[in-house]
């Protein structure tokens, strides 16, 4: 704020950030390492100055015993966890991974799988409830896209994703268990339910399967 008129500064001009804070924010962002020459480029610094305060930081966490260490790698610097954290950040990442989908949430995403193209009322039908709500889930988690639509009926159709075939461990659809000895049983839940399949409002809450209402 300005000391004269009391109204908010604007931003710096990159060239007067102070050098140090300026670097770790920008190498917070980075996906690679980055080069000296880029940072000073982007910092308007001379590369021999960036050079330094680079080196004088990774002294400094080293020193403060910082649970992440500032490394040249290939070329470039870049954050790092310390390996002797490793079992904490590895606790971290693998609780993250183990959450479980729900039971409602993975009947509904095989038979997207297995049905692809498929309408969510097709799904649906299959399940025998209203699969709206998990439906909106799986699609804001990734597993699930937009396809295009029906021609009949002009419904949205979806299909599953890369992101799928990722988490499940799989290189294509092709390699998908095999359905054949459950395909009587899903036929007979579908014929018996799909005449009369309700028309669903994709934005109404589901009032017919408690277990859509949790979400992944």
């Amino acid at each position: 704020m300005s000391e004269t008129t009391g109204v908010p500064a604007g931003p710096r001009a990159v060239a007067d950030l102070d050098l140090r804070p300026a670097l770790e924010a920008v190498l917070m962002v980075v996906d690679e390492p980055a080069t000296e020459e880029h940072l000073a480029k982007t910092l308007e610094r001379p590369a021999r100055q960036v050079a330094d305060a680079l080196r004088e930081l990774a002294d400094e966490y080293t020193r403060q015993g910082r649970g992440f260490e500032l490394r040249l790698v290939a070329g470039g610097w870049r954050f790092y966890t310390r390996p002797e954290y490793a079992a904490a950040v590895e606790r971290f990442v693998l609780d993250g991974q183990q959450a479980r989908l729900t039971q409602a949430a993975l009947e509904t995403l095989a038979v997207v799988a297995y049905r692809q193209p498929v309408s969510r009322s097709r799904v649906s039908a299959v399940r025998g409830v209203n699969c709206d709500g998990v439906m909106r889930t799986l699609l804001q988690r990734g597993l699930i896209e937009e396809a295009g639509t029906e021609p009949e009926t002009g419904a949205i159709l979806y299909t599953t994703t890369h992101y799928f075939l990722e988490r499940m461990g799989l290189r294509g659809l092709d390699e998908l268990p095999e359905l054949a000895p459950f395909l009587p049983e899903a036929e007979a839940i579908e014929a018996e339910t799909q005449e009369g399949v309700p028309s669903f409002d994709p934005d109404a809450p589901d009032s017919e399967d408690a277990d859509d209402k949790t979400e992944l």
